[in-house]
This record gives C-alpha cells, structure tokens and sequence, in this order.
C-alpha cells in the first residue's frame, strides 16, 4: 500500500529502529527517542506500526500502532506512550534500554494537516493524543502553510499530566489552551473538560470556518463531534484519530 499526498508518494518500509533515549514526560507517560534504519520520510500527523515479538496468541507477534511524536526531518523519531499495567506494547517498549532495537514499519495514516487556505484550525486532544499535534505544530509544512487561525486545545486530569507544555507555548500565533479535569485551586488555567472548554467558548468559535482535527480517547472524540454536528460543522471538516474506546464500543 501507498500513501500519495499530491506529488509525495509514501510506501511504508521495514524499520531496525535504536533506542537512544527514554525519558518520563509525568508520571504516566513516557517518550522514545530513536533512529531508523533505513531513514524514512514521513507526513506530520502519521503512525508507525511498532512489532510486539511473540507477545500474540501462540507466541505470535503483535502490532502496535502508535502516532510519530516528532516533526518530519529531525535527526530521531520521537513516540509518546503512556504506560499501562498489563499492556503488551507499552510494556515492551517501556522496558527497552538505550542501544535496544525493535522492529517497526512506517508510516502510515491519513490524518495529517491539510493546507486550506482562509480557514481556521483548532486541534482537540487528550492525554498522548497530542502527538501528532507537535509533529504537526513543528513541522515546516504548518509553519510555512498556517491556517487563518489556529487553537490547539488539550485536556488531561492534572498538571501533572501535561506534555510538551513549554514546546508547543514557543511555537508563535497560536492558542494554547489546557484544560483540566480534575484541577486544583492553584490552576488558573480553563477547569473542564475540552467538551466544556468548546461549550463555554460558543460565541467565539468560528464554527462554519473552522477545520477540527480530534485525536485521543473515543468518548472524548464522539462528545465532540456531537458539537461540531450541532453546529452544522461539515463532514469535510472533521478529521478524527481514535486511541482508545471503553470495551463494548464499536
């Protein structure tokens, strides 16, 4: 299968990968930092399959798949996991050492940012679903293709569990809103969830005009796009990353 992208033509290829650093973001998630052999070339806003060896029935491998971190063009691809008791992907790669190597294929996906010329972008996310937003937010497709306006709205439960904040306040004319679910009095930042954070802010969201690119777990996403359809957002103008759905959901 490839990926085109006007005149970009991506095949997603075998990857060694070297791990030359893993650092703890909060205390929940982590990031990878590796190098790919051979290099490969990839669109802000894709993922990488990551193999979990013999971790599948009858010792079979598994695949993970995870969304790049990191803006195209950097000397390391960077992965932004957080770790769960019991998971077979977050429990390998946690438990890889700096000279360790895995096996991966890459990239892949469909959501990466599309140029509109005149229209706003606001990018939604919660927890590690703000990995392709920095891939995105760095990279020289954005930078040198900036929408009208741009809000990147994140959601976590505390301070503790915010990523990339002092990153993504360096990148300019944006709006970087984080919004806390579970706040102390101390936060004098927005105290809700971004659902509330989209509900408050009614008056001032240029709905008709705006692309929204939502990325993180599947209940924050489906109350989400029942905002946008009550808007009368267009379909066009939804694109969506789903992590994780409550068992039972399709």
């Amino acid at each position: 299968m490839c990926y085109c992208f006007g005149k970009t033509r991506m095949k997603p290829l075998d990857l060694n990968c070297t791990i030359e650093d893993i650092s703890w973001l909060t205390p929940t998630i982590f990031q990878l930092s590796f190098k790919c052999t051979p290099e490969f070339d990839h669109l802000p806003g894709q993922f990488m399959s990551i193999i979990i060896p013999g971790a599948g029935p009858q010792g079979r491998d598994l695949r993970r798949a995870y969304s790049i971190a990191s803006s195209p063009g950097k000397a390391l691809t960077q992965l932004c996991i957080r770790k769960i008791d019991g998971g077979p992907g977050t429990s390998y790669l946690g438990g890889l050492k700096p000279g360790s190597q895995f096996k991966a294929q890459a990239p892949f996906g469909h959501f990466v940012y599309k140029i509109r010329p005149g229209k706003n972008v606001c990018f939604i996310s919660t927890g590690t679903g703000i990995s392709p937003f920095r891939s995105i937010l760095g990279s020289k497709l954005f930078l040198e293709n900036r929408p009208k306006n741009t809000l990147c709205l994140f959601g976590t439960t505390n301070t503790d569990e915010v990523v990339y904040d002092d990153e993504i306040k360096k990148v300019s004319d944006i709006d970087w809103v984080i919004a806390l679910s579970r706040s102390d009095k101390s936060w004098n930042g927005f105290k809700g969830r971004v659902t509330d954070f989209l509900r408050a802010h009614d008056q001032e969201i240029e709905w008709s005009n705006t692309d929204f690119y939502l990325c993180g777990n599947g209940a924050m996403i489906d109350e989400v796009k029942q905002i946008l359809v009550s808007k009368n957002v267009q379909k066009e103008s939804i694109l969506q990353e789903i992590y994780y759905k409550p068992k039972g959901d399709k």
